[in-house]
């Protein structure tokens, strides 16, 4: 199965003008979890909901902090054509929630975590369920990251 058979093909986008308060109503609107930011048809990064709880929780003002202090910039993307499973493993190996999916440059979707997990609860079978191999991968890295204090 493909990425773009899953994935969700209404974005949800910014600019680089917004602030905190903007993209959490953009996500509560749209009930998604991540906005794009975008300057033209260029992806400059991307911000969820953990960015804004993270940002807010340390003291920054949501009606005055601009997404781009927030914001990730290093955005990690998919094309469409990649394997959910390949999609899974890159968002396993950098702890994100969302990766946005890129057609020729372009944003054409973003895939969830929530979009994964609903192929992988279809894997099902009778004799039990089939074991995911970054299963351990993730574990060691969440533990890495707890025992390095960081918590988020």
């Amino acid at each position: 199965m493909r990425v773009d058979e899953i994935m969700t093909s209404a974005t949800i986008t910014d600019s680089t003008t917004g602030t905190l308060r903007s993209a959490a109503e953009q996500m509560w609107k749209q009930q998604t979890g991540s906005v794009v930011i975008v300057e033209g048809d260029e992806i400059v990064g991307i911000i969820t909901e953990r960015d804004v709880m993270r940002a807010v929780g340390r003291g920054a003002d949501p009606d005055e902090a601009p997404i781009t202090e927030v914001m990730t910039r290093d955005v990690i993307t998919a094309e469409p054509g990649t394997h959910v499973r390949e999609a899974a493993r890159l968002m396993a190996q950098h702890w994100i929630r969302h990766l946005p999916i890129v057609d020729d440059g372009k944003l054409a979707g973003i895939l969830s975590q929530r979009d994964v997990i609903g192929v992988f609860a279809a894997l099902w079978y009778e004799t039990g369920v089939p074991e995911i191999d970054v299963d351990n991968l993730v574990r060691q890295r969440r533990l890495a990251r707890v025992e390095a204090g960081d918590l988020d």
